[in-house]
């Protein structure tokens, strides 16, 4: 017996070195992409940050989704707990995260009711358009294919792009968000929020109209995510949003689907030609915050958190798969 241990012993040691080699010269495995702040991107009157994130061998020709945080957020934990930068690197796209600073706004709230912030050409908004530009120049992004997010402060300064820059959006997707021109049009952006503003669907979208003169199209196409208890952002800014949208678009306000989707009202407008031109989620119950869905599942995206409201559904996967993203 004592034989045979012994005999065995040199096997043993041989094995365990050849296990401990083949660890220690193992090739490292390659870095993941992370979350890159980007400068001198352009003039940038609105004193913005700029954040983007662009998966691993991601090719030319794909799309970008700029993603805008919300009030007390900023571009990092946006990006993770939206689940944008796990949707990139599944489907292949980048991301740009504009980050607001506190000099601008205590708070870290984008200024989407300030005039000098929501002109083209001018402040917060023309910082976006050209971190947009600086990001399709980069990564030779598919310019038909930008899309624009945000969140509450994020989602109003979505409208804003969709009225300023038209031409740079295919899509916008707004949670928890504003009509554009509402703080103007309420006179004051604490009555748009917590009230809502009386405009005809005519009136609001005058205000689209005048944001980009002799503008003749395409609009972007709208996603709105609303939740029925939310006292930050009352429900009735989503019915301004689709008055003024459908307006753009020249669509009636009747729904042309009227359905669920996890249990939550889902409703779509189709325009003149037949294509959805704003879509809308009533989420039933859910407070202000981003709809996210934790875990592994295909249709499954985004880390419960502060404003991040796990809902059974996420909104950041709803608009990729609207925005033929995935």
């Amino acid at each position: 017996m004592t034989q045979t241990r012994a005999a065995l012993r040199p096997t043993v040691l041989t094995a365990l070195l050849a296990a401990l080699l083949s660890v220690l010269l193992a090739p490292a495995p390659a870095s993941a992409a992370s979350l890159q702040e980007v400068t001198g991107f352009g003039s940038n009157p609105g004193a913005l940050k700029m954040y983007r994130y662009v998966p691993d061998g991601l090719p030319a020709g794909r799309p970008v989704v700029v993603a805008l945080h919300g009030c007390t957020q900023n571009a990092a934990g946006y990006a993770s707990g939206t689940g944008w930068t796990a949707l990139a690197d599944r489907w292949g796209f980048s991301v740009v995260l504009p980050q607001q600073q506190s000099g601008n706004n205590l708070t870290q709230c984008f200024n989407w009711f300030e005039p000098a912030d929501i002109r083209r050409g001018q402040g917060e908004a023309a910082s976006v358009a050209q971190m947009v530009d600086r990001q399709l120049a980069d990564v030779s992004g598919d310019p038909s294919r930008v899309y624009v997010t945000g969140l509450s402060a994020g989602g109003g300064m979505t409208t804003v792009m969709m009225a300023a820059y038209p031409e740079k959006f295919a899509a916008g997707g707004i949670v928890a968000g504003l009509p554009y021109g509402c703080a103007q049009a309420a006179g004051s952006p604490y009555v748009c929020m917590y009230v809502g503003a009386t405009q005809t669907p005519a009136q609001w979208g005058d205000r689209v109209r005048a944001a980009r003169p002799g503008y003749t199209g395409p609009w972007p196409a709208l996603t709105v995510f609303q939740g029925t208890a939310d006292y930050t952002v009352r429900p009735a800014n989503m019915t301004g949003l689709v008055d003024q949208w459908t307006d753009v678009q020249g669509a009636d306000r009747t729904p042309d689907v009227s359905d669920t989707v996890a249990g939550y009202p889902h409703r779509v407008y189709r325009g003149p030609g037949g294509n959805a031109v704003v879509e809308t989620y009533s989420l039933t119950g859910m407070g202000h915050g981003q709809p996210v869905d934790p875990g592994s599942g295909e249709t499954q995206c985004g880390a419960a958190g502060a404003y991040f409201l796990d809902v059974n559904l996420c909104a950041a996967h709803r608009l990729g798969k609207a925005w033929g993203l995935g």
